[in-house]
């Protein structure tokens, strides 16, 4: 079948399918560096207890069957072998069957990983990975071209990613609307990167700009990804160019390198001969009859699957980041429906003090990637997960979010758990683990370019309340995980602090009018956002 084939896109196939090999090597990598404390047999949120109650339906995978600490490091590490031999261009040297073997492999068990993951894996760019990476298997290798009816399901996954942000923007938040959303959004967003503070400081009249053209980008440019060529290739050069300006202003993990691969599957390499020095496409044979019967049902189940998804990209009730199937296929997307217009960050503090006094001295925890100690310029990770980064970002949001695992990481902190510990930056008790630790609710801001110049400091933060009192190792076992942070938040034990800054000394800066508290992110999974 002629029509099935569109070799001039081999250029395309090649880096979608590389990238997301490198996307899949950083997801198992991270679930393999991370999981003991989060997930683990003794982690804060164990996957025995979870599989417990929740049946192969609801969560399919693998560990269904069989869960050990050891298997889920095997599965974790496989995928890092597997994905690393793909990304260095295995799947193109086996014969076709055995590359959609190895793509069936990955995707499998990166599966298993999500669907035991509970909070710690509810992001959007969790679903958006098993989607991508399901569908590149069907691209082939370089024994046939690529099929078209693949390339045109990759530009509807890359469609739904944009298009649906955009819409849930113009239909949440009215800074969207009037254009005013980035003057907040860079020092509220999840995890800053270290041009964050430099990208808040830009003028508002550019700030207005950058929204603009955030909903040009977003609600315009994807249609045109079904447009003729050379318009659709211009239309994917946009997407990458805008995902690129975000990878530069903050932190989404992968979100944004796996937007630019997906839309890299609609660059036709012949427009690009002449103005870079491209190597000799691959001499296509045909394709097998069972690779094209296999293309074509996945077409036909994708267009199925897609009903759910189109109908919520056209209901003013639109969700964002939801998968319609336990296999996370044909999702539906979107971030930052609504910007919170202050930051609200907890910090967590441990003594060795045996009795609280008025006098003890508290020791602050530092993590990795959200905002601690003033004077440290935030750090790019991403496209690296921090897991635990991004729930302490929702936690101060509202401690709901924290609620099923924030205790269980105090007790922790309390026994100097290695694989917890592993997990920050600095741990102030290396020789012995603290009586008691407590967490405080404090507001952050980027300073302004005095306060800068005149303290070294990026961030000015000021303590709020208490958000967990001080706990020891006894009021833990004596009241359970989940009852001290409900009692810790309760009317009659919320005990204010003094609301002091916490700049460092000598910092005279000029604090901002009051502003609403933070919203939670209107959506079902975690945000998963790269705007």
């Amino acid at each position: 079948m002629q029509w099935f084939a569109a070799p001039e896109y081999w250029l395309g196939r090649l880096l979608v399918q590389r990238m997301v090999a490198a996307v899949y090597l950083l997801g198992f990598l991270a679930a393999a560096r991370q999981f003991r404390a989060l997930i683990g047999e003794h982690g804060m949120l164990p996957v025995p207890r979870f599989l417990a109650r929740v049946p192969f339906r609801q969560a399919p995978g693998l560990f269904q069957w069989h869960y050990s600490d050891r298997l889920f490091a095997a599965v974790a590490w496989t995928g890092c072998a597997l994905s690393a031999a793909v990304l260095a261009g295995l799947a193109d040297l086996v014969p076709l069957w055995a590359s959609l073997l190895l793509w069936a492999a990955l995707w499998a068990g990166y599966l298993s990983i999500v669907n035991v993951g509970q909070v710690w894996y509810s992001f959007g760019w969790e679903s958006l990975l098993l989607e991508a990476g399901f569908l590149v298997a069907f691209l082939g290798n370089d024994e046939v071209a690529p099929p078209v009816l693949t390339l045109w399901l990759l530009r509807w996954l890359v469609f739904r990613v944009e298009f649906g942000a955009g819409l849930i923007k113009l239909r949440g938040d009215s800074c969207w609307r009037d254009l005013t959303c980035l003057r907040y959004h860079h020092e509220t967003q999840p995890m800053p990167g270290p041009l964050s503070w430099f990208f808040h400081h830009l003028p508002d009249p550019l700030h207005r700009v950058e929204v603009a053209a955030n909903h040009v980008t977003q609600l315009l440019v994807p249609v045109c990804l079904f447009l003729p060529q050379p318009v659709a290739g211009l239309a994917a050069c946009v997407i990458v160019v805008t995902q690129l300006w975000l990878v530069a202003s903050g932190n989404f993990a992968w979100l944004n390198w796996l937007t630019i691969a997906l839309a890299l599957s609609a660059v036709d390499s012949t427009r690009l001969d002449g103005l870079l020095p491209l190597p000799a496409p691959p001499a296509h044979g045909p394709a097998p009859g069972w690779f094209e019967g296999l293309v074509i049902a996945t077409a036909a189940a994708v267009a199925v699957l897609s009903y759910w998804p189109a109908r919520n990209l056209l209901s003013r009730r639109q969700v964002m980041n939801r998968s319609f199937n336990r296999f996370h296929l044909v999702n539906t997307y979107g971030a930052f429906g609504s910007i919170n217009r202050i930051r609200q960050e907890v910090t967590v503090e441990g003594t060795d003090d045996l009795r609280i006094t008025r006098h003890t001295v508290w020791k602050e925890y530092q993590f990795r990637g959200k905002p601690g100690d003033v004077r440290r310029l935030p750090r790019q990770f991403a496209p690296y997960h921090l897991r635990l980064d991004w729930l302490m970002w929702f936690a101060g949001i509202s401690p709901e979010y924290a609620r099923p695992w924030f205790l269980p990481f105090v007790a922790r902190l309390l026994e100097n758990d290695p694989d917890t510990l592993r997990l920050l930056r600095v741990n102030p008790f290396p020789a012995a683990p603290p009586t008691h630790v407590r967490a405080v609710l404090h507001l952050y801001r980027f300073t302004d370019r005095h306060e800068r110049r005149a303290t070294g400091a990026w961030w000015h933060r000021t303590a709020l309340h208490e958000f967990l009192e001080p706990t020891d190792r006894e009021t833990l076992r004596r009241t359970g995980h989940g009852h001290g942070l409900a009692a810790a938040r309760s009317a009659g034990r919320r005990r204010a602090l003094r609301t002091v800054p916490l700049a460092p000394p000598g910092h005279r800066g000029r604090e901002r009018p009051a502003a609403p508290a933070p919203r939670p992110p209107d959506q079902d999974r975690a945000t998963g956002g790269d705007r």
